[in-house]
C-alpha cells in the first residue's frame, strides 16, 4: 500500500497536473458564458457607462490570469492556486456589482419602465460566476494538495522542491 502512494506521488514529477488545469480553462468557459449573457442585453442606456468598460477590462484580465493559472498549476506551482483562490474570489465579488445592480434597476424605454436585468437572465449569470468559482476554488484546492505532496515527496528524496 505505502509502495502504491511512492509510485504515485514519485510519478507526478514526470506528469503534469491536467486536473487542476482543466478546471481553470472550465472557468474560463463560465466567464465567458457570463460575458455574452450580460453584455448582449441593451436596455436603454443603463450598460453605457465607464462601469461597463472597467467589466469588459476585468474580464479580460480575468481570463489572462485564469489561463496563466491553468498553465501554472500543471506544473504544481503553488502560487498559482493562491493566484486562483483570488480569482474565484474576485468571481464571487462580481455578482454584487452588475448583476445585483442591473436586476434591482429599472429603467424608461420608449416611455415604459423596463427592469434592466429579468430574473431569468440574473439567475443565468450569477449561476456563471459562482460556476467559475467553484471551479476556481476546487482546481486550487487540488493543486496546493498536489503542489505540498509533491514537494514534500521530493524533499524526502533529497531533492529541491520544484
Amino acid at each position: 500500500m505505502n509502495d502504491e502512494k511512492t509510485i504515485r506521488l514519485d510519478r507526478m514529477r514526470y506528469t503534469k497536473n491536467t486536473f487542476s488545469s482543466g478546471f481553470a480553462l472550465l472557468a474560463i468557459l463560465f466567464d465567458v458564458l457570463f460575458f455574452i449573457s450580460l453584455y448582449e442585453s441593451d436596455v436603454g442606456t443603463y450598460y453605457y457607462n465607464i462601469l461597463i468598460g472597467a467589466s469588459i477590462l476585468y474580464n479580460l484580465i480575468f481570463m489572462l490570469a485564469a489561463f496563466l493559472s491553468s498553465e501554472g498549476v500543471k506544473n504544481y506551482n503553488i502560487n498559482y492556486s493562491w493566484l486562483m483562490i483570488l480569482l474565484g474570489v474576485g468571481q464571487i465579488i462580481r455578482i454584487f456589482i452588475y448583476p445585483v445592480q442591473a436586476h434591482a434597476a429599472v429603467v424608461t424605454v420608449r416611455e415604459q419602465a423596463v427592469t434592466v436585468m429579468t430574473d431569468g437572465q440574473f439567475i443565468r449569470v450569477t449561476a456563471y460566476l459562482i460556476l467559475s468559482a467553484v471551479c476556481l476554488f476546487v482546481g486550487a484546492f487540488v493543486g496546493i494538495s498536489r503542489s505540498r505532496a509533491l514537494s514534500s515527496h521530493l524533499s524526502s528524496l533529497g531533492q529541491p522542491s520544484a
